[in-house]
């Protein structure tokens, strides 16, 4: 098998292959917390906005801050011109915080939002769910050992929440199965996540690419296309 190269545009990846894998997720959150006309949302890591996209299209006011330069632009493009959309998050009196793409390393953006959100606002938090629930599973220990790191990437939610000072108000999975169209097409859309940059970094990409795919071969269904079963995990906490 040929390995498949890394793609020249992950940004564009994401947006027109990745990003959708987690509309449920969107969609459960948003209609947990009611978000709607007069809600005023923030998204950390918002991606090329499309979390953004089905908030405002719910009546939301929306932002969202990316530390990815080309995401940015992408969610500049699809987004209405008076929403803002920057690369460090500025403060606001949001209703509603979101991390749909939860890591560690948000611990500090998370803090200094916090503290100037006002009491009983709403912060959202998620991740990957329970490995044996995740048929992508075997495919982040690929990027774990390529990267010499001793597990994959894996959020701890309730860690970044009572490290935060926030106090817990509820959480749930969603299921989000990650369908693609082909082997090359499955391949861009997960190294478009950034699980596989410090692999790609690590070694040689069209390793990190050839291992993608041999992960990926059991869910290559006879038509080609590419189906493997998700639950994402999600926590509520709200500003004391």
């Amino acid at each position: 098998m040929t390995p498949t190269l890394v793609p020249h545009h992950p940004a564009r990846d994401w947006a027109e292959i990745q990003e959708r894998m987690l509309v449920p997720l969107y969609e459960a959150v948003y209609e947990r917390l009611d978000v709607g006309a007069g809600s005023r949302v923030l998204g950390l890591g918002c991606g090329s906005g499309l979390a953004l996209l089905m908030a405002a299209a719910r009546g939301a006011r929306v932002a969202g801050a990316d530390r990815d330069h080309a995401r940015v632009e992408l969610a500049r493009e699809r987004l209405p011109e008076d929403v803002t959309v920057t690369e460090e998050p500025e403060g606001g009196p949001y209703d509603v915080i979101t991390a749909f793409h939860a890591a560690d390393g948000l611990l500090p953006e998370l803090r200094a939002l916090t503290r100037s959100a006002q009491p009983g606002a709403a912060v959202v938090l998620a991740g990957w769910g329970p490995p044996e629930r995740c048929a992508t599973e075997p495919v982040l220990r690929v990027a774990a050992r390529l990267a010499d790191r001793s597990s994959a990437v894996r959020a701890d939610l309730d860690g970044l929440v009572a490290a935060a000072g926030l106090r817990p108000a509820g959480s749930g999975r969603v299921a989000c199965p990650f369908g693609y169209a082909s082997e090359g097409s499955a391949v861009r859309g997960l190294l478009s996540t950034g699980v596989f940059d410090q692999a790609v970094r690590a070694t040689d990409p069209s390793q990190v690419a050839k291992e993608i795919e041999e992960a990926l071969a059991p869910h290559v269904r006879a038509d080609g296309t590419v189906w493997m079963p998700n639950v994402f995990r999600y926590v509520i906490a709200r500003v004391p």
